[in-house]
Order: C-alpha cells, then sequence, then structure tokens
C-alpha cells in the first residue's frame, strides 16, 4: 500500500511513468517584422502573466488526462533568464496537499536553462482530475519564465502560503509560472500524444477555464472509451508559433522546441502537427523581411525535418490539414493558393503516419473557404469551443490503439 507522500520508483510499484499534463514555455526575442497589423495569433496588448514577482506564493491548476497512483511536477528555467529559487512546492489534489522535494530537499533553485522533475510520490490523481500546484518564490524581483495562454485560474499571494488550503489576499491571472508538467505512474500499456502547434492547439479564443481546447476534448474521448489503453494528451501549443521561425513574444520555432516539448515528455509515442498558418501570415505582412517570408515549400521542409526527428525516435507523428482561412483579417489571393497547396500535399504527400483533416472538419459545406459560422469566433480566425470540438471528433481513436 502506498503512504501519500511517499517517494516512489516506478520499478518497485509496477507501470510506467508518462506524461499526463503539459505546456509548452515561451520565448520573446526582440523580432522586427516592420510593422503591419496585428497577427491573428498576436498575444493582448497586455501580458497575463506576471514578468516579476517576489516573495509570494504562485498557484496554479492544472487537469491530468489520464489516471495515475503516483506524481511528480517538472519545472523549467527554459530561456536565459538568472536562476529562480523555489523556497516551497506542494501538490494538491484529491488526496489533499503534499510537500514536493527536490533530491529530497525542499527547496531547489531553478538554474538557468535548467529543467527538472520533482521527487515521485504516492499520490492517486483520477483521468481528468484538477491537481494544483504551488511554489514559494523567496527572493525578490525574481523574473517569471511562462507559458502565456493559459486558459486556467493562477493566483498570485504574499509571503509563504504554498501549504495552505486557500490563499490570502491572492490576486488572479491565467498563465503557468515555471510548471512545464505533471507526470503520473501510470499502468502498463499507457503512452502519451503530444498535441504540438501554434493557437489552433494552445486553444485561444476558447472559454477560460472550461477545458475546451480540442486536445483536452480529445483527452476526454479517450478516458470515456473502455476499450482502449490509458492515452494522455498534452498541449504543447504557443499562439503565435511558426514551423521555421521564432515569433516575438510567442515562442520558439516548432523546429527548435521538438526535442523539449515533444521528445523530452516521459511515455510520448505520437506527435500531432498542427501549425503553418502563422509562417504564410508573417511573410505575407506589408513590409516584412524577405527572411521572414515563407511559402507552402518552406514549410514542407519543415514539416519533413520535423517528420524525421520523430521517425528517428520511433515516433509515429500525425499531421493535420490546417482550417480555412477565408474570415482571416488579411486573406489575399497568394494566402489562399500557398494554404491549398499546403493542405493539398498534407493529405496526399504520403509522408504523415496519418492524416486528420481538420479543414474539412470546420469548414462551411457553402463556402469552404471559410469556418462554419457555428464553429468560428468572432475574429474569422479561431475555433469556438465547438470547432475545438469538433476538431476532436475528426480523430480515429484506433491510431492510437497501439
Amino acid at each position: 500500500m502506498f503512504v501519500k507522500g511517499a517517494l516512489v520508483e516506478g520499478s518497485e510499484t509496477g507501470g510506467r511513468w508518462i506524461a499526463a499534463w503539459g505546456t509548452a514555455q515561451q520565448l520573446a526575442p526582440a523580432l522586427d517584422l516592420g510593422g503591419g497589423p496585428e497577427m491573428p495569433d498576436e498575444p493582448p496588448a497586455e501580458p497575463a502573466a506576471p514578468t516579476e514577482l517576489g516573495a509570494q506564493t504562485v498557484r496554479m491548476v492544472a487537469r491530468t488526462t489520464v489516471g495515475g497512483t503516483a506524481v511528480r511536477v517538472a519545472l523549467a528555467n527554459s530561456f536565459g533568464h538568472p536562476p529562480v529559487r523555489i523556497g516551497a512546492a506542494y501538490l494538491a489534489g484529491p488526496g489533499g496537499p503534499v510537500p514536493l522535494t527536490f533530491g529530497g530537499r525542499r527547496a531547489v533553485v531553478l538554474q538557468t536553462g535548467a529543467h527538472l522533475h520533482s521527487d515521485p510520490v504516492a499520490y492517486r490523481a483520477p483521468a481528468q482530475t484538477d491537481l494544483t500546484v504551488s511554489l514559494y518564490l523567496p527572493d525578490d524581483r525574481v523574473a517569471t519564465t511562462s507559458h502565456q495562454t493559459g486558459l486556467r485560474r493562477a493566483w498570485l499571494a504574499p509571503g509563504d502560503q504554498a501549504a495552505e488550503p486557500t490563499l490570502t489576499d491572492a490576486t488572479e491571472f491565467s498563465s503557468y509560472l515555471w510548471l512545464t508538467g505533471i507526470d503520473v505512474l501510470a499502468p502498463d500499456g499507457a503512452a502519451t500524444i503530444v498535441a504540438l502547434g501554434d493557437s489552433l492547439v494552445d486553444g485561444m479564443e476558447t472559454t477560460p477555464d472550461a477545458d475546451a481546447p480540442w486536445p483536452s476534448a480529445l483527452a476526454r474521448r479517450f478516458a470515456a472509451d473502455p476499450g482502449l489503453p490509458p492515452r494522455a494528451v498534452v498541449n504543447m501549443g504557443i499562439a503565435g508559433n511558426r514551423v521555421l521561425r521564432e515569433s516575438a513574444g510567442m515562442g520558439a520555432s516548432a523546429l527548435a522546441r521538438f526535442d523539449r516539448d515533444v521528445l523530452a515528455r516521459p511515455g510520448a509515442r505520437w506527435v500531432v502537427l498542427l501549425e503553418g498558418v502563422n509562417d504564410l501570415f508573417f511573410g505575407l505582412l506589408p513590409g516584412t523581411p524577405e527572411r521572414e517570408r515563407a511559402g507552402a515549400d518552406d514549410i514542407v521542409a519543415g514539416y519533413r525535418m520535423l517528420i524525421s526527428r520523430a521517425h528517428l525516435h520511433d515516433l509515429r507523428i500525425v499531421g493535420c490539414t490546417l482550417p480555412p482561412v477565408a474570415g482571416a483579417p488579411m486573406c489575399p489571393p497568394e494566402l489562399a493558393h500557398q494554404h491549398r497547396r499546403l493542405n493539398e500535399w498534407i493529405r496526399d504527400g504520403g509522408e504523415f503516419d496519418a492524416v486528420v483533416d481538420v479543414e474539412t472538419a470546420l469548414h462551411d459545406p457553402a463556402d469552404p473557404g471559410r469556418m462554419r459560422a457555428d464553429l468560428v469566433t468572432a475574429d474569422g480566425v479561431h475555433p469556438s469551443d465547438a470547432g475545438h470540438a469538433a476538431i476532436a471528433d475528426a480523430f480515429d481513436l484506433n491510431l492510437f490503439r497501439r
């Protein structure tokens, strides 16, 4: 019998460690694209995540997509910020709060660029369960590493309140700070699907606190099917992300982050790629330097490199067609042409291990260049909650049976 909070090892308890939840940290380099209109994926002018804090507790919520009998938490300081001292860390959920340790110690320093896991603790976490992670930052003026589009409420509170069931004098925000993953000790045969992409994966414009992005909806489909082995789905989307290049304030390219956000996820056996729209949009912005332009052939070359990386590590990779774009704020004929060529290659190129036709799942049969009115948000670009559910429903779950 497990004792709650006791350290465990997978080899002693059976099962296997897999990523049950995750989020991608963002790089924000200075990148001059020469002005022009806002990108469809551009984050709000006021960043959701605090950029600096000190002598405070941050509490965040993450939902497990598969269940397990033990838990460990992944923290990271990915992009060159100064070292960050964590004075205390707690995990809480159905079993109550437990302290987290790192190499047997309650405190740990996240060095520049470091990615580390807490010591595993015996903790029963059913699938589709909200867990909270609380971190106490004892130092002043601590620069944050974040994922901005968190879509779940998080809280900042003064002082060390990491062990408290209720925070006092807390303020809300909706991003993830330093927290990048939650792993569980799952049954043998369990595995993880990594969804990699831009805002169409991240869930931009979906209802906050509704767990509406399609990776979450797909995970619920797996959880509801007792005939399938446990399948976790972790969301590695970043709003504004591109396949080929960094995006200012939005994140390193898919090529640059593939090792960290896909290969490093324990239990990963599949990657689902839905990305490429922003590569086209950025290249067509007025005043964009030639070096920033990308057409279908360029993006296909990027896809091939990602496919090669996945296969090199024995992962299967599923390609998704890009959704209709005629409702975008800027959709010149060249964008529509490149979009069509790219989707034709995804469908017919035969280089992905499987294809999910997101375009067909979302398009308006009366006007195929646009999304159906009941599946798109007011910006004409991003799917609504119903649109994300339609994407999840387009997946054949048998693709992930073995």
